[in-house]
């Protein structure tokens, strides 16, 4: 084993072990947590892959991750926390990548949370996207296409087999942004928003 990769299981180890110290809804609510962000800056610098979105790469960026840190909260959870007066718990987040049929230079991407809601139940949220990877193959420009919500659990009873509901986005009101990832492994990713946010993903 060569130092680099001594010292990347090391900084992994530690990551895993700070953001598992957070309860699970503080580790994706906007919040403070330097030590974390240290830890993430330094794995950056030793990220094992250079370019991990090009195609070469997919087999292993591609699949579901579940978000376990976020270092400014995410677009949901954010207005969770400023919007919403009664106490809406964040049960997952997670985001699964997929390369459609015939779309060589894309990547599907399926946004989910489900949140818990007193009185109501369970409800999923999911957003579908697409990212169209930059040539330098670290950056993508970023969409999102249609929204679904799905109440999964309504008055504790679960398997109800409820419809979604699926809110198309017109295309002159998509919205795109750039997505960095900064740093990809066999079971761990980091993504960059165009502010600086961090994200940590898990397999």
């Amino acid at each position: 084993m060569t130092p680099v990769h001594h010292r990347r299981l090391q900084l992994k180890i530690q990551l895993f072990q700070q953001i598992d110290r957070l309860e699970p809804e503080e580790a994706i609510l906007p919040a403070e947590h330097p030590t974390i962000d240290q830890i993430i800056c330094e794995l950056e610098t030793l990220n094992p892959i250079d370019q991990p979105l090009r195609p070469e790469h997919w087999p292993l960026l591609l699949g579901s991750w579940a978000l376990v840190y976020a270092s400014r909260g995410t677009v949901v959870t954010r207005r969770i926390n400023r919007q919403f007066p009664l106490p809406v718990g964040i049960r997952r987040v997670w985001q699964r990548l997929n390369n459609p049929e015939g779309h060589s230079a894309e990547i599907a991407t399926e946004n989910g949370a489900v949140l818990s809601i007193p009185f109501f139940g369970e409800l999923t949220a999911t957003a579908q996207g697409i990212w169209k990877p930059y040539e330098e193959g670290e950056s993508a420009q970023v969409s999102f296409g249609a929204f679904t919500v799905q109440a999964t659990r309504l008055l504790g009873i679960a398997g109800l087999n409820l419809p979604q509901i699926t809110v198309p986005v017109l295309e002159f009101l998509r919205q795109e942004a750039l997505w960095i990832t900064s740093y990809l492994d066999e079971d761990l990713r980091f993504g960059r928003g165009a502010t600086g946010n961090l994200f940590v993903f898990r397999r």
